[in-house]
């Protein structure tokens, strides 16, 4: 939350709530009742700065959380790790937001 709150830019990548349901219960359970575990993950998936869907490169690339996540293009499907992203560029007040269909964890 305090990241997010800060003036950013940033780049969300958001889970589905489907996203959210293929974690086990009792693993997601653990994350809630977990807060630097929480952290990490939620940080994981915001990138400073504002990227559109039209200016998403292939590679490396660092997260709030500080270590790096992969994107990938294949076919016209973008890749965030192991999530393909679902919806693209929905507005932000400080940044932009692209769905994806699953929760990414670092590494």
């Amino acid at each position: 939350v305090a990241t997010l709150k800060s003036e950013g830019p940033f780049t969300v990548f958001a889970p589905t709530d489907a996203a959210f349901a293929k974690i086990p219960k009792n693993q997601l359970d653990a994350i809630l009742a977990d807060k630097a575990t929480l952290t990490k993950i939620l940080t994981y998936h915001v990138v400073p700065g504002k990227v559109m869907a039209a200016d998403v490169k292939p590679g490396p690339v660092k997260t709030a959380q500080g270590s790096n996540l992969t994107v990938s293009v294949a076919d016209g499907t973008v890749m965030v790790d192991k999530a393909k992203v679902v919806k693209t560029d929905i507005a932000a007040s400080n940044g932009v937001i692209h769905v994806i269909d699953s929760v990414i964890v670092p590494r």
